[in-house]
């Protein structure tokens, strides 16, 4: 059976061995002392071979791990500091790391700075999936070989984490010696052509990536039923305007393909070590000099019938204005308020001693100083500065007409219900100025693709009245939390919201009377079931205000069989919890479900006996004792969190990346408190970001939102008055959520509010 599991708006990840705060230790033992000659005869023989040994990574030991050199410009049998591929579960299965069993290791070659693929990748995470990288210190024997830097590899899990499934179509770009470059050109229906370009990483896969690239280049109008085309913009236009030429949009090498449960392809983005420029051939005109990297032409091989991947995507007029909305957020978020300057600086800051200590990098400490701002070398082998060749570029692109275009402005996104019921009609309306065309684009499941529809400025749809600027329209939703993002065109430009799309979304939790409220898919310690066990368990919530038989109700973790295990005659109380214990075990002792939640991620469904889906989930790889649940308790999205068995959830997890380590947290601050008729709430942001302020009551219920937008550093203030909200006498909470361009994580601060009268 496939897995399928749920990615969040805002991604949480824990800590560990891909912290950026954190330089990896890894010792390799060979018993062979000719290690490195046995390597490079590997690597020379092509068949990916590998020499056993043990390793030692952060004082953790893997025994009979399997090691080859990897690369192609970035390996030469001359050099000492080769890139290492390194597979922990080669003999041993199941050894791994965080759940990853082979690390990718890179020397930093042609990158004085160390810090261009450490850099472009966290930009990148911004805007679609891609892998997470820092560093590690590299020793065989206990001799130090250098500094490297350890990139995330493009696995399974991956697939599990950002596509919630594993087992479809995967591919990676590795174009072979001496063939011609072409990107995405279909070769014919027998797959022999392909292998030159290809490489298989799945079982089976062949005939559906011919089928796509057809399609691509023969049905083109089809191309959004076989390609992820936002995710496939926001490559483009990261690899464009950070005239990233060693990917697919020079060489055929360098990404990966994925195909969803949407039966689409999504590209990934890999190998990010000559990203700023750091390679210079462009296919067909030759070595640019670096004031025709700083003036690449954004549009790249429009016309080139070699390169449909580009060709082929960006003459579709609306495609091409995506492109330039999504260049510009880039453009927007990291360099025109210098922000990726500032991050090389502090990344640098972060290895400064390791890169000194490197005895094989390929440049001097002095270079690794001056290359953030200024070119290393001269002629074409010169590596440019990273603000040499940006600050310029960006100037040159913003110059263009089709970026100074005016987009749409879309203000005041909303829904209504606020917090719909299943099987309910929901309202969804923004105000739009300048535009000539308005889309809602949604989805209930994480694991299929958004749909697109029309909003409407008629007066019929919900819109208020005609030509007001207010779009509007109405959609029935089903059980689940609904994601959602509004797009809006004139023949100009165009504009998402949020600016993110479809990468980052808004929520509408869809909640009913019972719902799935916690569940805990990889229980090592945190509840036992009557048995003593602890295995893992399924909290459901009542947000009624009578009790409700569960007899002839279902739970079921598989889409193909709703009725997998049927509730016997049992009663939720009102306003109160139920757990199901998920682990087989139907003659235990309590109400144990007739199958297993997979920590992997996958489907858990609630049905009424009138086969009904009353609610759904769909969650991702689970991390040991950190639950996925509902919040605000009982009616809101779902998000990691501290469990709270048989409790309200309340204790959320994600302020920070590390565990370990206090979070850095925003302050806030409510005066004064108890609210007697007017305060003040005041918090404070520690760098520019995404913002949510709102209040709720003790039940979850959304009281008011009081800001949801960007905003830069700084405090900031916000008054509710009680005689406007008309609240009764109790207990509310105000909650803060932020999150900034440094973090992958959404952090979180809640304070009381009493009200009394």
């Amino acid at each position: 059976m496939k897995r399928c599991g749920l990615l969040l708006v805002f991604s949480v990840v824990i800590a560990g061995f891909f912290d950026l705060n954190q330089i990896n230790e890894i010792r390799l033992y060979f018993d062979q002392p000719n290690w490195d000659e046995i390597l490079d005869s590997l690597y020379s023989a092509g068949e990916k071979g590998r020499l056993i040994g043990d390793a030692v990574i952060n004082n953790r030991r893997f025994d009979s791990v399997g090691v080859r050199y990897k690369g192609k410009s970035s390996y030469n049998p001359s050099r000492r500091k080769n890139p290492f591929n390194i597979k922990l579960d080669y003999i041993i299965a199941g050894q791994t790391i965080e759940g990853h069993g082979t690390l990718r290791l890179a020397n930093v070659y042609k990158d004085p700075s160390f810090v261009r693929e450490v850099l472009s990748y966290e930009i990148a995470r911004d805007y679609m999936p891609a892998g997470r990288a820092n560093f590690a210190n590299i020793y065989v024997n206990d001799t130090l070989i250098g500094l490297y830097t350890n990139c995330e590899d493009v696995d399974k899990l991956f697939m599990r984490q950002h596509y919630y499934c594993d087992e479809n179509a995967r591919f990676k770009g590795q174009m072979k010696d001496n063939v011609p470059m072409i990107g995405w050109k279909y070769l014919g229906p027998d797959s022999v052509p392909y292998l030159d370009y290809f490489e298989l990483e799945s079982d089976s896969g062949w005939d559906k990536l011919i089928d796509f690239l057809d399609t691509l280049n023969n049905f083109t109008p089809y191309t959004e039923k076989v390609l992820n085309i936002d995710q496939h913009l926001w490559m483009l236009a990261f690899d464009i305007l950070m005239v990233n030429l060693d990917a697919p949009i020079n060489m055929a090498q360098n990404f990966y393909l994925y195909r969803d449960a949407s039966a689409r392809f999504n590209p990934i983005i890999w190998d990010l070590n000559e990203n700023f420029g750091a390679f210079r051939d462009l296919i067909g005109t030759g070595q640019l000099t670096l004031s025709q990297m700083q003036q690449l032409d954004p549009f790249l091989r429009l016309n080139d019938p070699n390169y449909p991947i580009l060709s082929k995507v960006l003459s579709n007029p609306r495609y091409r204005r995506m492109f330039v909305a999504h260049m510009k957020t880039i453009i927007s978020d990291w360099f025109t308020n210098n922000r990726y300057q500032e991050r090389a600086e502090e990344i640098q800051e972060l290895i400064d001693s390791y890169v000194q200590a490197d005895p094989n990098k390929f440049y001097t400490y002095n270079d690794f100083l001056n290359n953030i701002t200024r070119s290393v070398g001269s002629g074409p082998l010169a590596i440019v500065g990273l603000t040499e060749l940006m600050n310029p570029r960006v100037n040159f692109l913003l110059s263009l007409p089709e970026f100074q275009a005016t987009a749409p402005v879309i203000e005041d996104v909303s829904c209504s219900p606020a917090q719909p019921a299943p099987n309910t009609t929901v309202d969804f309306s923004a105000q739009v100025t300048g535009s000539d065309s308005v889309f809602l684009n949604y989805r209930q499941n994480p694991a299929l693709k958004f749909y697109s529809i029309p909003m409407f400025d008629d007066g019929q749809h919900n819109d208020g009245t005609a030509g007001d600027g207010v779009y509007g329209v109405s959609v029935n939703l089903g059980p689940g939390e609904c994601h959602y993002y509004i797009y809006a065109e004139n023949s100009s430009a165009g504009s998402f919201y949020p600016e993110r799309a479809e990468h980052e979304f808004l929520i509408l939790p869809v909640a009913g009377q019972v719902v799935i409220n916690e569940i805990m898919a990889d229980n090592v310690r945190t509840a036992r079931d009557p048995n003593g066990e602890y295995e893992d368990w399924i909290e459901l919530f009542n947000n009624n205000p009578t009790p409700v038989s569960l007899d002839g109700y279902f739970l079921s973790d598989d889409s193909l069989n709703p009725y997998q295990w049927e509730f016997p005659d049992v009663t939720i109380p009102a306003g109160w919890y139920l757990i199901v214990w998920a682990d087989g075990e139907v003659s235990e002792p309590g109400l144990h479900a007739s199958f297993t939640l997979n920590k992997n991620g996958e489907h858990l469904i609630l049905i009424d006996p009138d086969g009904h889906r009353l609610d759904q989930v769909v969650f991702g790889p689970q991390t040991a004792d950190i639950s996925f649940g509902r919040y605000p308790n009982g009616v809101g999205s779902f998000t990691l969190m501290n469990p709270t068995f048989m409790a309200r959830n309340d204790s959320l997890f994600g302020l920070a990346e590390n565990r370990n380590t206090k979070p850095a947290r925003s302050l806030l601050n409510i005066f004064p408190n108890p609210l007697v008729d007017l305060s003040v709430i005041r918090y404070n942001l520690p760098e520019r970001s995404q913002v949510s302020l709102s209040v709720f009551d003790v039940t979850g219920r959304l009281v008011k939102t009081l800001f949801n937008g960007k905003q830069e550093a700084g405090s900031y203030e916000r008054r509710f008055r009680l005689d406007e909200e008309r609240l009764s006498a109790g207990v509310y909470f105000v909650r803060l959520q932020f999150k900034t361009k440094t973090s992958i994580n959404l952090a979180e601060e809640t304070a009381k509010l009493l009200v009394t009268k």
